[in-house]
Protein backbone atom coordinates (compact mmCIF):
# COMPACT_ATOMS: atom_id res chain seq x y z
CA UNK A 1 0.00 0.00 0.00
CA UNK A 2 1.07 3.34 -0.65
CA UNK A 3 1.87 5.25 2.46
CA UNK A 4 0.65 9.37 2.07
CA UNK A 5 3.01 11.84 2.17
CA UNK A 6 2.87 14.59 5.26
CA UNK A 7 2.14 18.25 4.32
CA UNK A 8 1.92 21.12 6.49
CA UNK A 9 0.45 24.26 5.55
CA UNK A 10 0.21 27.70 7.99
CA UNK A 11 -0.05 31.31 8.08
CA UNK A 12 2.64 32.98 9.64
CA UNK A 13 1.68 37.55 10.83
CA UNK A 14 4.48 39.79 11.04
CA UNK A 15 4.29 42.73 12.46
CA UNK A 16 3.43 45.36 10.43
CA UNK A 17 6.35 45.94 7.65
CA UNK A 18 8.28 43.34 9.02
CA UNK A 19 6.43 40.82 6.18
CA UNK A 20 9.02 40.81 3.79
CA UNK A 21 11.99 40.68 6.96
CA UNK A 22 10.00 37.31 8.36
CA UNK A 23 9.62 36.45 4.41
CA UNK A 24 13.73 36.11 4.23
CA UNK A 25 14.26 34.47 6.96
CA UNK A 26 11.74 31.79 6.26
CA UNK A 27 13.97 31.41 2.33
CA UNK A 28 16.99 31.20 4.19
CA UNK A 29 15.24 28.58 6.27
CA UNK A 30 14.66 26.24 3.47
CA UNK A 31 17.70 26.61 2.31
CA UNK A 32 18.85 24.72 5.20
CA UNK A 33 15.75 22.28 5.18
CA UNK A 34 16.23 21.92 1.25
CA UNK A 35 18.86 19.05 1.82
CA UNK A 36 17.04 17.43 4.92
CA UNK A 37 15.86 13.55 4.42
CA UNK A 38 12.48 13.49 2.99
CA UNK A 39 12.11 17.18 1.81
CA UNK A 40 9.76 17.48 -1.33
CA UNK A 41 8.98 21.03 -1.03
CA UNK A 42 9.06 24.44 1.16
CA UNK A 43 7.23 27.12 -0.34
CA UNK A 44 7.60 30.80 1.31
CA UNK A 45 4.51 32.79 -0.39
CA UNK A 46 2.63 36.64 0.70
CA UNK A 47 -0.61 36.60 0.53
CA UNK A 48 -1.89 38.70 -1.83
CA UNK A 49 -4.72 41.01 0.08
CA UNK A 50 -2.64 41.12 3.49
CA UNK A 51 0.77 42.80 3.21
CA UNK A 52 1.77 41.01 7.06
CA UNK A 53 0.40 37.17 6.41
CA UNK A 54 3.45 35.06 5.10
CA UNK A 55 2.37 31.69 4.06
CA UNK A 56 4.82 28.23 4.32
CA UNK A 57 3.66 25.04 2.79
CA UNK A 58 5.79 22.00 3.16
CA UNK A 59 6.11 18.60 1.84
CA UNK A 60 7.86 15.78 3.25
CA UNK A 61 7.88 11.92 3.59
CA UNK A 62 6.62 11.88 6.59
CA UNK A 63 5.94 13.79 9.76
CA UNK A 64 9.07 12.14 11.50
CA UNK A 65 11.02 14.26 8.66
CA UNK A 66 10.15 17.13 9.15
CA UNK A 67 10.12 17.36 12.71
CA UNK A 68 14.21 16.02 12.42
CA UNK A 69 14.69 19.14 10.06
CA UNK A 70 14.02 21.16 13.43
CA UNK A 71 17.60 19.49 13.90
CA UNK A 72 19.25 20.65 10.50
CA UNK A 73 22.03 23.44 11.79
CA UNK A 74 21.13 27.09 11.96
CA UNK A 75 17.45 26.52 11.55
CA UNK A 76 16.52 27.08 15.50
CA UNK A 77 19.16 30.49 15.31
CA UNK A 78 16.70 31.46 12.10
CA UNK A 79 13.45 30.51 14.27
CA UNK A 80 14.91 32.60 16.80
CA UNK A 81 15.81 35.11 14.23
CA UNK A 82 11.93 34.82 13.19
CA UNK A 83 10.40 34.83 16.42
CA UNK A 84 10.22 38.97 17.63
CA UNK A 85 8.87 39.74 13.95
CA UNK A 86 5.77 38.02 14.65
CA UNK A 87 2.51 39.48 15.48
CA UNK A 88 1.48 37.06 18.22
CA UNK A 89 2.41 33.56 18.94
CA UNK A 90 2.66 31.58 15.94
CA UNK A 91 -0.61 29.32 15.15
CA UNK A 92 -0.28 25.49 14.85
CA UNK A 93 -0.54 25.05 10.76
CA UNK A 94 -2.57 22.72 8.75
CA UNK A 95 -1.26 19.12 8.81
CA UNK A 96 -2.13 17.16 5.87
CA UNK A 97 -2.15 14.27 4.54
CA UNK A 98 -0.85 13.89 0.72
CA UNK A 99 -2.53 11.66 -1.56
CA UNK A 100 -1.45 12.75 -4.88
CA UNK A 101 -1.16 15.05 -7.39
CA UNK A 102 0.86 16.55 -10.03
CA UNK A 103 4.49 16.89 -8.68
CA UNK A 104 4.32 14.62 -5.47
Amino acid sequence: MHMNKYGLHGKLTAKPSHADDLASILIRASNLVSTAKGCHLYLVSKEENDPNSVWITELWDCKEDHDNSLLVPGVRELISEAMPLLEGSPQKGQELSVLGGYGV
